[in-house]
């Protein structure tokens, strides 16, 4: 033991112990070193002068460090050896051979770009080693179908559809890529097309850049696109330095101003940061689509600790600013160093193939190297690799990094600013919720109102108009011509045409709904003089040909012309027609008054007159005197009374309930009918019955009869194939000549029938009156009046769609109140004169509820009588013949019935007469002497009938002996 008041012994005692204490653990590092196997990688990249090659090699080394510090307790060690690529590509392809034949590396990292990723992985393919990159994000490596290829970045294809949906939000129907002409930006745009083309978008012009273009070529390329392609949206998809270039020329010539959009890929957004000051400032106004990798605190303390460590290595470069490339080279790194010990430490030697040669496309002559061994099981291991790492959750599919969020950028003065995120499920969303992305139910979306405010190009918050500014042609019209249609004047003062009129109103209410602004310019298609400068399949020649970009006005829509355009949906009905005159049919003769009845109501009129006759005659016979006499008398009342009802002039009064019923019956059947013939008679005496003076083509070319036809319209070559002449066919210009045509009539050298497009004829008949001229079969059909535009032209649908919200809401009835508010005509499907006849079919229900009334009464009389008389005809013991029961039936209908409360009436009157007479019978004779009035004609038909026995039901039984006697004489007549 040391004695504590020894400092100095105390001293070099605890000197002693940590000197121990340090030789210990130098021995046992020493140890673990020796346990360690040492595994070679190779890492070709740019490290000379590209950003991404640097920053990936430090992310790569300070993986190393962070993993193998939290896993010191694994075997294998990466050892990286470093080759400079320089960006060439034989450069990179010779170090990689290098690293494979006398390294004998287990995998390379990089490489940095596609075309140098192209020829090492056909190395990597021989040697069976795994190669991996993470930031060669072109998608036709992933064509090579090779299972050492490791894409550690995203693939360039997974953002098309969120550009996609991009367009579509804003409703652009025309875009213009333009990339790198490399296999960098061709393996980007063959997928662009490809989802492009499912969405209806086209694609006009792609651009191809070189990336050793000059100012100059870029500047005359970029003149091209601005001067020839009609739309101004365009996709950029090429590398940092040449997108620099390319944005900082277009400002200089105008493109980055108001109404151009300009979506970039991630090529360039992903090292937006890296960017030159004044580059980012001639992008504003740029959309970006990137990759999303979600901020968390271990990605923020890395970013720390990367930036203190490698300003610490390059003090040059202070200025450079971590990306994305970084982050999936610290993932890629980690992923392999996890696969590699997951391998183990057997067999890191390469074997010997003699049939492994080198002899082919992309490595001609070079000598035979080894296969890797451990080649195939790290690369299994390397997809079946999971964890956690800066980017989020590491997952390899088929040798690609599954990410599918992207976000979407907005580049403000030198910044950006994020305006919202894409995903597979959701489509566009202002924000991102992870719930929302595993949802089964999740809607998918593509409306520009799921992304937040954007300021476009020039500094611009609106949609762009993102059409260059269109020509419009516009037929120039006769100032009479039809102004309401289309009026174009031109404005000396402005140098401006100005063109007004229903056409032009539909037109401008179509482009105001549509999802983008669009900027158009009339240009009148005239001479010098104002007149039109030629026919209207003139002007679409001039359209077809380049001259104007769209037609606009009253142009029809036929087959011959869609042949060389594209016609949005007709906005009117259109279709050819002939016109003529009217005449008047009125008939003013004698017999006029037959008209309003066809015969047939006439013959049921009077049947029906004859048959209440009948009726009535039946219901009053037997206790109605006005109903008795002679046959010829009873007739002619009986007529008297039907048909004086017709006037209500009968005077004969009716005793029987039911000869009151039907009468009521009858009388309104009278009363409609009456009323009917009394109208239909006025009308056809004092309104104007007009019908077509011609209604058939070939009678006017059999009688030579002049037609006209709009001037400078296609009318003209129908005419002709329906057989007219020239000599017959006169050109108008105005409907004011139209009409003084008429009026002249072909013997004047006017014209008597004219053809002409449906919507002016009706608007001409509105104008002239409807009861002059009207329009006569045949029509020609034709696809109505539409808007003219070249052939493919997106418009067209977007401008159809436009018409048709126009069409169903209420803005097209409001411009038809504007320029037509004349009174409508009638529909000239239908005939101009009405048939003011009155048939049987317009009356029969009124004449069968007369008959059925008829037919009840007649029941209600009959069945009583009959059952009455019962004994009368169902006498079974009597030989009397059926004949002769009928005919004594007929003489008991015959008499009076004086039990009838009439009858009665009269008796009771007659005896009061007769005591009057008996008292006074001088009275009684000088009154019946002074009398004036004739006898009674049914005194008459009194003593007429006075011969026959009356029947009345108290002496029904004096009938039995009569047929008794009857049928005596019966038989006596047969024995003799």
């Amino acid at each position: 033991m040391m004695k504590k008041d020894n400092p100095i012994s105390f001293v070099y005692f605890v000197i002693f112990m940590v000197t121990c204490w340090c030789v210990l653990l130098g021995g046992m590092a020493q140890t673990r070193n020796e346990s360690n196997v040492i595994v070679k990688v190779g890492a070709v990249l740019d490290v000379s002068n590209g950003t991404v090659g640097i920053i990936g090699l430090s992310c790569i080394n300070m993986a190393l460090t962070d993993f193998y510090e939290s896993h010191s307790h694994y075997k294998t060690r990466i050892q990286i050896i470093v080759k400079d690529s320089h960006k060439d590509v034989v450069t990179a392809a010779t170090h990689a051979l290098d690293l494979i034949k006398n390294e004998e590396v287990q995998a390379i990292m990089g490489p940095i770009t596609t075309m140098e990723a192209n020829y090492m992985i056909q190395l990597g393919d021989k040697a069976q080693i795994p190669i991996v990159t993470f930031s060669a994000t072109s998608p036709s490596l992933a064509s090579l179908e090779s299972q050492y290829f490791f894409q550690i970045s995203q693939n360039d294809s997974a953002q098309v559809k969120a550009i996609t949906s991009i367009i579509q939000a804003f409703g652009w129907k025309q875009v213009v890529p333009i990339y790198i002409d490399n296999s960098f930006g061709e393996g980007l745009i063959h997928y662009l097309a490809n989802v492009l083309q499912e969405a209806n978008i086209q694609v006009p012009y792609v651009s191809a850049i070189s990336l050793s273009a000059n100012d100059h070529v870029i500047t005359r390329e970029l003149q091209k696109i601005m001067t020839t392609i009609p739309t101004r949206v365009y996709i950029v998809h090429m590398s940092p330095d040449l997108g620099s270039k390319l944005f900082t020329l277009a400002k200089k010539i105008g493109m980055m101003g108001q109404g151009y959009v300009w979506i970039v890929t991630d090529s360039i957004a992903n090292l937006f940061n890296s960017l030159n000051f004044n580059v980012r400032e001639s992008m504003e106004g740029v959309i970006g689509v990137r990759t999303y990798i979600p901020r968390t605190k271990k990605l923020d303390d890395f970013r720390v600790r990367w930036k203190r460590k490698f300003i610490s290595d390059n003090p040059t470069l202070f200025n450079t600013k971590f990306n994305i490339f970084g982050i999936w080279a610290y993932d890629a790194t980690t992923a392999l160093a996890m696969a590699m010990e997951k391998v183990g430490i057997e067999n890191t030697k390469f074997g010997y193939n003699e049939s492994n040669t080198s002899s082919n496309y992309y490595m001609p002559n070079f000598e035979k190297f080894g296969i890797a061994q451990n080649g195939k099981k790290l690369s299994e291991a390397l997809s079946n690799t999971r964890f956690n790492g800066l980017s989020g959750d590491f997952n390899v599919v088929d040798g690609k990094l599954q990410s599918s969020i992207f976000e979407i950028i907005n580049v403000i003065g030198n910044g950006e600013k994020r305006v919202g995120f894409w995903t597979p499920s959701k489509g566009l969303a202002r924000n991102l919720d992870m719930k929302g992305l595993i949802s089964k139910n999740s809607i998918y979306s593509s409306s520009k109102n799921d992304l937040r405010s954007i300021i476009w190009p020039g500094d611009m918050y609106s949609i762009p108009p993102i059409w260059k500014k269109l020509k419009i042609g516009v037929p120039a019209r006769h100032a009479d011509n039809y102004p309401e249609f289309l009026k174009v004047k031109y404005d000396n003062n402005t140098n401006k045409t100005q063109a007004t009129g229903f056409c032009i109103d539909v037109f401008k209410a179509a482009v105001d709904i549509l999802p983008y602004n669009l900027e158009y310019e009339f240009l009148e298609y005239a001479k010098p003089d104002g007149e039109m400068a030629g026919t209207y399949d003139e002007l679409i020649t001039q359209l077809y040909q380049g001259k104007y970009d769209a037609v606009v006005g009253d142009v029809t829509i036929i087959a011959n012309r869609s042949n060389y355009v594209d016609f949005t949906m007709p906005y009117i009905e259109s279709g050819v027609t002939m016109v003529v005159s009217t005449k008047d049919n009125r008939k003013k003769n004698a017999w006029a008054f037959l008209k309003p009845l066809t015969w047939d109501l006439w013959v049921a009129s009077v049947g029906s007159f004859v048959l209440f006759g009948f009726v009535v005659w039946n219901l009053e016979h037997k206790i109605n005197d006005d109903f008795r006499g002679p046959p010829s008398y009873q007739i002619g009342t009986s007529l008297w009374f039907s048909f004086s009802t017709m006037v209500y002039a009968h005077r004969e009064k009716v005793v029987s309930n039911l000869t009151r019923f039907v009468t009521v019956v009858w009388v309104f059947v009278v009363l409609i009918l009456v009323q009917s013939y009394t109208a239909s008679l006025t009308s056809m005496l004092t309104v104007e019955q007009l019908s077509p003076s011609i209604t058939d083509v070939n009678e006017l070319i059999r009688n030579k009869m002049n037609v006209g036809y709009p001037i400078g319209s296609y009318v003209q070559g129908i005419v002709k194939k329906l057989g007219f002449p020239d000599s017959q066919l006169i050109a108008y210009q105005s409907p004011n000549e139209f009409h003084e045509l008429f009026i002249k009539g072909s013997v004047n050298g006017g014209i008597d029938a004219a053809f002409d497009e449906v919507a002016y004829v009706k608007h001409f008949l509105r104008t002239y009156s409807c009861s002059k001229y009207v329009m006569v079969e045949p029509r020609y059909k034709t696809g109505g009046f539409g808007y003219v535009f070249p052939k493919g032209s997106p418009l067209v649908a977007d401008i159809s769609r436009a018409i048709l919200n126009v069409t169903e809401g209420g803005k097209m009835k409001t411009i038809e109140n504007i320029w037509f508010n004349e009174p409508t005509c009638p529909d000239s499907n239908t005939k101009v004169s009405s048939n003011n006849n009155l048939g049987l079919e317009s009356f029969w229900g009124l004449f069968l509820i007369a008959g059925i009334a008829s037919i009840i009464a007649l029941l209600f009389f009959w069945v009583p009588f009959l059952y009455e008389h019962k004994h009368i005809w169902l006498q079974n013991n009597l030989s009397t013949s059926l004949w002769r029961r009928i005919c004594i039936l007929v003489k008991i209908f015959d008499q009076r019935n004086l039990h009838h409360y009439t009858f009665k009436k009269s008796k009771n009157e007659s005896e009061n007469s007769n005591i009057a007479h008996h008292d006074d019978g001088l009275g009684a004779v000088e009154a019946s002497s002074d009398t004036q009035c004739p006898p009674s004609p049914f005194s008459q038909t009194e003593s007429n009938i006075s011969g026959y026995e009356e029947f009345s039901p108290n002496t029904e039984m004096n009938i039995v002996p009569i047929i008794n006697e009857e049928v005596a004489h019966v038989n006596n007549n047969e024995i003799n």
